[in-house]
């Protein structure tokens, strides 16, 4: 479960890029914003907020930030796996890296009014 931020141009960029190159439909989604994100978290035990990080949730537990995109593009069709030899970058050198473009993202990419709706044929990869 890919949990994103529903209203940012550049989270919704990335789950269409994940949707092109998951031809098995692995991955599923949910803005964060939505009640049943909040409560798939809380079934976790998740109490920090999550607003401005990518998380990536697997066999009940929680990546986030730069873990979640590693962990993501390592599930995806070939080539993006070979992605996954950043994760020997020290984690909070990736994460300051991720967290620049969290923290302009909007002022970069732009922002929705509201949350992305999927198109009929990817509806059962959403969460309600």
């Amino acid at each position: 479960m890919i949990l994103f931020d529903g209203v940012c141009n550049l989270c919704n960029g990335f789950v269409n890029f994940v949707i092109a190159r998951d031809p098995a439909g692995r991955f599923q989604f949910g803005p964060l914003q939505s009640p049943a994100a909040r409560r798939l978290l809380e079934s976790i035990d998740s109490r920090e907020p999550w607003a401005d990080s990518l998380v990536f949730v697997e066999n009940g537990r929680i990546w986030t930030r730069s873990a979640a995109a590693l962990r993501v593009a390592r599930g995806l069709a070939f080539p993006w796996p070979l992605a996954y030899v950043f994760v020997v970058v020290p984690r909070p050198l990736r994460d300051w890296i991720y967290n620049r473009f969290a923290r302009n993202r909007y002022r970069w990419f732009g922002k929705r009014a509201v949350c992305m709706m999927p198109a009929p044929a990817l509806r059962a990869r959403f969460i309600d």
